[in-house]
This record gives structure tokens, C-alpha cells and sequence, in this order.
């Protein structure tokens, strides 16, 4: 998709969400990336607020980049618009911040919430107040024992909020990581008398919830000892455990 995209938007810069200069074998490394890629216009989250490790991120994308990397907190230009820093999850959260982008194409109006995970209120405050017509959003992390039962509550009254004031709503990325997060989800859709999507669900595809069956496809697929250090040099083929 890369190579036919005229922007792209950084929302922050964990691991699974920029390109790498040391990338380990499961990330996206920047040597992967289309040439192309640097000619692209870059929307990012700006380096403030940022841990060492982030802040080496940033940096390593504005010198790939160049002027082609801009700063986009708060900003707005054409049918784009940024929100500035909100929470990672809940506020004060050590996970960080990230940016949103609203994205007007027409009349049409998409709005990428990145990895809110529905803690905060003010955050899902701006998401409505864009009056979006498809938001894509980062559900609550269920799969972790740190998220407080009252959290838990306060993702799911932000879930119902965001689906009684929007068209279509998209939750996936943390939610979809445990059977728990894909059924929390069907609950919510029968609750509201209303479909809420993952992004599987969406493009009309089967749910594959691998990290959630992890254990499972390993018991059905064991690999032998040492593959994992022999994928990371190059040494292993992992095409015959992709599933069809």
C-alpha cells in the first residue's frame, strides 16, 4: 500500500507502529520500505513528551525523512487534522502519548484513534466532537491483569458512547488480542441492537485472533529448539506455518 499512498501518519512510536532502523525480525524495518517511502508527505507525533528510546525513533525517522517529516500536533492543512498529545490508554499513563488524525475525503469524514483503548475521557470527547463517519479505534487491553475492573467499565461506556454517536465504528488492536476482547465486542453489538466491526469484520474477512491462539497453534504446530534464534539470522522459513 505503500507504494501508492501520498501520505502517512505516524500516531507515536512504539514498535509496532513506525518503521525501524533495529528492527528484530517481527518488526517493519525502514530497509524494508519502497523507495518511495521517502518522498512521501509524513505526519507525525511530535518528539516532546517522548522516552529516550522514542525520542532515537524520532530522530531516526526525521533523518530518513528530511523535510518531508513534519510535526503535525495540532495542525491542520487540506482535509487532514491533528489532535494534539492524548493518553496512551488511561491519563498518566506510562505507555506515553500518541496524536489522532481526522481525515476528510468529499463529505465523508475517517477518524484513526490509534491505541486510545477507550481510558480517557476528553480523548473520546475529541473523537465525537470531529463528527466522524467511520472511527478506527484501539480497543481496552482485556488481556491484561493490570486493567482495573473499573477501567474495564469505563472502556465499555466509551465503546457505547462512540457507537450511539457514530455511523461505524472499528475497534481492533488490543481488543482483538484475547477470545475475551472478540467477545466482549459481539456483546457490545447485541447490547446496542447495532454492529460494531473489527477490522477483520469490516473488510469481510474471517477473524484469525493469532496472538489470542497462541498456545493453541503452537501444541498444533511446534517448532523445533532453536527456531526462533534461527529466523532472527535468517536461517529458518517460517512458510510452512502460515496459515492459508
Amino acid at each position: 500500500m505503500l507504494n501508492t499512498a501520498t501520505d502517512v501518519v505516524f500516531s507515536h512510536f512504539h514498535g509496532d507502529h513506525v518503521p525501524l532502523v533495529d528492527a528484530n525480525p517481527y518488526q517493519l524495518s525502514v530497509r524494508a520500505l519502497p523507495h518511495s517511502f521517502r518522498e512521501l508527505r509524513c505526519w507525525s507525533k511530535s518528539g516532546n513528551d517522548l522516552s529516550a528510546n522514542m525520542s532515537k525513533r524520532f530522530q531516526d525517522l526525521a533523518d530518513l525523512l528530511g523535510t518531508n517529516l513534519q510535526v503535525a500536533e495540532g495542525r491542520s492543512e487540506g482535509g487532514l487534522s491533528f489532535s494534539r498529545s492524548v493518553p496512551h490508554g488511561a491519563p498518566g499513563s506510562k505507555m506515553g502519548t500518541l496524536m489522532m488524525a481526522r481525515i476528510k475525503v468529499g463529505t465523508r469524514v475517517f477518524v484513526h484513534a490509534s491505541d486510545i483503548q477507550l481510558l480517557d475521557d476528553p480523548t473520546v470527547d475529541q473523537v465525537i466532537n470531529w463528527w466522524p463517519d467511520i472511527v478506527l479505534a484501539a480497543g481496552p487491553p482485556l488481556y491484561l491483569d493490570r486493567l482495573t475492573n473499573a477501567e474495564r467499565e469505563r472502556a465499555w461506556e466509551k465503546a457505547v458512547r462512540l457507537a450511539q454517536n457514530i455511523e461505524v465504528v472499528i475497534l481492533d488492536h488490543h481488543l482483538m488480542r484475547s477470545e475475551d476482547g472478540a467477545i466482549w465486542l459481539d456483546t457490545l453489538s447485541t447490547t446496542l441492537g447495532k454492529k460494531v466491526y473489527c477490522a477483520a469484520d469490516y473488510m469481510g474477512q474471517p477473524r484469525r485472533l493469532l496472538e489470542a491462539e497462541r498456545v493453541q497453534l503452537y501444541a498444533q504446530m511446534p517448532v523445533p529448539e532453536g527456531w526462533h534464534e534461527a529466523y532472527a539470522e535468517g536461517r529458518a522459513n517460517p512458510d510452512q506455518y502460515l496459515l492459508e
